[in-house]
């Protein structure tokens, strides 16, 4: 088993995950405190895993391709919130919900994003050298987005003092650690190898995440099914609406091939792992939020091979591009 392997199947390992954890929620309700006990450590080690594969240490590569850079920040931050904006009427007025869906639609991803960018032929190392500036400016703009969208609501989430202390345990010292690792990797002859070692680890532990919210959100997963079928539609019309804007990007600013499909892994992909931590953090009124959450992510996981079939197809390797 390759790594490459394992990245590409793990929506199965996710699913069976899910599965699981429901199963032992509902026959053994009182195990939901012990998972959720269990939860948060290995949530911040998949944080500390996740953020040591987004090369924190290399920042200033990322803005040598100007044109590729400005295609990612403009899509990411400018058009694709307008379109999240624009879904919000399709959603049911459950604030809960909405709160999910923005959470996870309005950050893009910094991880298996380059792993799909690499199976659809699209330049990896642009991909590489974008994460860590996706990441800064995400955690930076997103409480900007969700209060624009949310207005007071999202500053009475703001005031509670447990979003504070999630933010500072289960992000910012796990990227902390990562960078330090990165820095501590550099120096080292067999560097490069640990933190390929690492990188074996978030989809391991993504699948005992899942299954921990599982197993300990029971209630919450049941309440929502009524509406994940309304949900999972905006999640695919996003992911269409994402990949038509990333093509006209591209097309606008003529980028590359390789640079083109890169970007529109990166509009579809979305940072579901960073954003978790602070679903979980919030008072039961808000749990849905986090199986919205759960869920867009295993509807982008397949979303993602329509999208390794499609992408080659609609920016094929024969199209005349002006080079970078």
């Amino acid at each position: 088993m390759t790594r490459q392997k394992l990245e590409q199947h793990q929506v199965w390992i996710y699913l069976v995950a899910i599965l699981a954890g429901l199963g032992i929620g509902s026959v053994a309700p009182n195990t939901a405190s012990a998972f959720e006990a269990v939860l948060w450590p290995v949530l911040g080690l998949l944080l500390y895993a996740t953020f040591t594969q987004v090369p924190l240490t290399n920042l200033p590569e990322a803005f040598r391709d100007r044109r590729f850079m400005g295609a990612v920040l403009a899509g990411n931050f400018l058009l694709i919130p307008l379109l999240v904006w624009a879904l919000l009427v399709l959603l049911p007025d459950d604030p809960a919900i909405r709160l999910g869906v923005l959470l996870v639609l309005l950050v893009p991803c910094t991880d298996w994003y380059i792993t799909f960018t690499h199976l659809g032929g699209g330049d990896s190392r642009r991909a590489i050298a974008a994460t860590p500036v996706n990441l800064i400016v995400q955690l930076c703009l997103l409480p900007v987005y969700l209060w624009v969208f949310m207005g007071n609501a999202f500053l009475e989430l703001l005031a509670a003092d447990r979003i504070a202390s999630v933010f500072l345990t289960l992000i910012v010292l796990p990227l902390l650690a990562a960078w330090l690792t990165e820095r501590w990797a550099e120096r080292r002859q067999d560097g490069e190898k640990i933190v390929g070692q690492i990188g074996w680890l978030p989809v391991p532990l993504l699948g005992v995440v899942v299954f921990l919210i599982a197993g300990s959100q029971v209630q919450a997963v049941a309440g929502a099914l009524p509406v994940l079928g309304q949900v999972t539609g905006v999640f695919v019309v996003f992911l269409v609406a994402a990949a038509l804007i990333g093509l006209a990007l591209s097309k606008i600013l003529r980028l590359p091939v390789g640079s083109s499909r890169a970007l529109v892994f990166s509009l579809g992909t979305r940072n579901s792992f960073v954003v978790l931590p602070l679903a979980l953090a919030l008072a039961p009124q808000w749990q849905t939020a986090t199986v919205v959450i759960v869920f867009q992510s295993l509807v982008e996981l397949f979303g993602m091979v329509a999208y390794l079939w499609l992408v080659p197809r609609m920016l094929p390797a024969a199209r005349t591009s002006v080079a970078a």
